[in-house]
C-alpha cells in the first residue's frame, strides 16, 4: 500500500512541477470529452423534444395536404394543384371504414388586439369541433366551441396559452372580448401550454376560431388541410383506403399522379433518425480524432518526461526501486494528465448544456454520460502511457547513471 501512494505522491509532483505543460498537454483530451459529452446531452435533449412534440401529432393521425411534408415537388407543381375542398371531409368518413374523426383545418396569421394590447404573428386555425380529437389539445380553462356554434359560424375564439398571456397578463381571458382585424371575438377557452415543436416554433402562439367564421372574415384565403384520426393498428391500411378515396374525389385517372400527399408523423421520425445520426457521427468524428490527438500529445510528453528524468530513474533503481514501482508511477502519471482534462471537459460541457437548455430546448447531461467520460479519459491515459512507462521501467541503472 505505502509503494502505491508513494507512486501517486511522485506522479502529482511531477504534474504539478510542470504545470503549463500539464495544461497544454490536456487540451485534445478537453475536446474530445467536451465534444462526447456535449453531443451526448444534445441528443439527449433532441430526443425529449421530439417525442413531446410527435405526441402532439399523434401516431393515429393522418394529415391530407397539398404537399408532402418533406417532398421533393417543385413549388410551381404544388401552387397549381387544386386546393382541397372542406366537403372531402364528410365524402371521406361515409367511405372509409378506419376513419374515427376528421376535421379540416385552414390557417394563416393575423394580429389579435385588445384595447391597446397586441399579439402579433398569431396563427389564426379555422376548424371544426373534431379538431380536439385529431389534435391531441386540452384546454386549461374555459371550453371549446360547442358544434352549434360552429354551425352558426358565431364570433368565438380558444386562444394558445402565449396568446393568452400576451393580451390577458394576471387576468382571466374567459368571456372578455379581443378582434382580429374589425372583427370583434367572444373568448371562450384558453389551451393548454404545448411548448415549442421541434425547437422551432410555438404552438401556443395560436388562435382557433369556428370554420365557418374564417371562411366568412379571410374569404376562404389560406391553405388547408384535413387532419383524419384513425384506428393506428390499421394506420397502414386506412392510409392506402384514403388514399383511394382521394383519388377519387380528386377525379384522376389511374396513370395521374396524385395531387395531393397523405402525411404521417413517421415522415418526421425518419427526417430526424437521419439528423440525429449526422449529428452523433460529427460528434464522434470529433472525439475520437481529439482523443487520438489527446493521447498521441500525451505519449509524446511522457517520452519527453521520461528522457529528463533518466537520471532520476537510474538513481531510484540504485537505491531499490523495483520495475513495477516505475511503471505505476509514470501510469498514474499519464492517467492524471488525462482524467484532469477530462473533468475540465465536463465542466465546460455542463456549462453548453445550460444554454442549450436556457435558449433551445430543454436538456440536461446525463450522469452515465459523465461517468462514461471519466471512463474513457481514463483508458486513453493508461494506453497512452504503457509505452513510455515501459521504457522508463526497463531502463538499466548504471546507464541511467551516467545520462547527462
Amino acid at each position: 500500500m505505502f509503494a502505491y501512494i508513494e507512486s501517486l505522491r511522485m506522479a502529482l509532483s511531477s504534474i504539478w512541477g510542470n504545470k503549463l505543460r500539464t495544461a497544454l498537454t490536456t487540451l485534445g483530451i478537453i475536446i474530445g470529452i467536451l465534444a462526447v459529452t456535449l453531443m451526448g446531452t444534445l441528443i439527449s435533449g433532441l430526443d425529449r423534444s421530439f417525442e413531446k412534440s410527435m405526441s402532439f401529432l399523434g401516431r393515429d393521425v393522418l394529415y391530407i395536404a397539398k404537399y408532402e411534408w418533406f417532398g421533393e415537388q417543385e413549388w410551381w407543381e404544388i401552387r397549381n394543384r387544386p386546393d382541397l375542398k372542406v366537403e372531402y371531409v364528410e365524402k371521406l368518413k361515409a367511405q372509409s371504414k378506419y376513419i374515427q374523426s376528421a376535421a379540416p383545418v385552414t390557417f394563416r396569421t393575423a394580429n389579435i388586439t385588445r384595447n391597446d394590447e397586441m399579439a402579433m404573428g398569431i396563427n389564426i386555425l379555422g376548424t371544426t369541433t373534431e379538431f380536439v380529437q385529431t389534435a391531441y389539445m386540452n384546454i386549461e380553462s374555459g371550453r371549446f366551441y360547442s358544434d352549434g356554434e360552429d354551425r352558426s359560424g358565431a364570433r368565438v375564439i380558444v386562444i394558445g396559452y402565449d396568446v393568452a398571456n400576451a393580451l390577458f397578463e394576471n387576468e382571466n381571458p374567459i368571456g372578455e372580448k379581443v378582434k382580429i382585424g374589425n372583427y370583434v371575438f367572444r373568448v371562450v377557452g384558453v389551451a393548454e401550454k404545448q411548448g415549442k415543436f421541434l425547437g422551432l416554433f410555438s404552438l401556443d402562439n395560436r388562435a382557433i376560431i369556428p370554420l365557418g367564421t374564417y371562411q366568412r372574415i379571410f374569404s376562404r384565403r389560406g391553405w388547408m388541410r384535413l387532419d383524419v384520426k384513425v384506428d393506428q393498428a390499421n394506420i397502414d391500411d386506412a392510409k392506402d383506403e384514403i388514399t383511394a378515396i382521394m383519388r377519387r374525389l380528386r377525379g384522376l385517372h389511374p396513370q395521374e399522379k396524385n395531387d395531393f400527399a397523405v402525411n404521417q408523423q413517421d415522415a418526421f421520425r425518419q427526417q430526424y433518425q437521419t439528423m440525429k445520426i449526422a449529428i452523433g457521427g460529427t460528434g464522434v468524428f470529433i472525439t475520437v480524432l481529439s482523443l487520438v490527438v489527446g493521447g498521441i500529445g500525451i505519449m509524446n510528453i511522457m517520452f519527453v518526461s521520461v528522457k529528463e528524468r533518466t537520471r532520476e530513474i537510474g538513481v531510484r533503481k540504485a537505491i531499490g526501486a523495483t520495475q513495477g514501482s516505475i511503471m505505476r508511477q509514470f501510469l498514474l502519471e499519464a492517467l492524471f494528465i488525462c482524467l484532469f482534462g477530462g473533468c475540465i471537459g465536463i465542466i465546460l460541457a455542463l456549462g453548453g448544456s445550460f444554454l442549450i437548455d436556457k435558449y433551445m430546448f430543454p436538456s440536461t447531461m446525463p450522469i452515465s454520460l459523465a461517468i462514461i467520460s471519466l471512463i474513457l479519459s481514463s483508458v486513453v491515459g493508461i494506453v497512452a502511457g504503457l509505452a513510455p512507462s515501459y521504457r522508463a521501467a526497463r531502463l538499466d541503472p548504471i546507464e541511467a547513471l551516467r545520462y547527462e
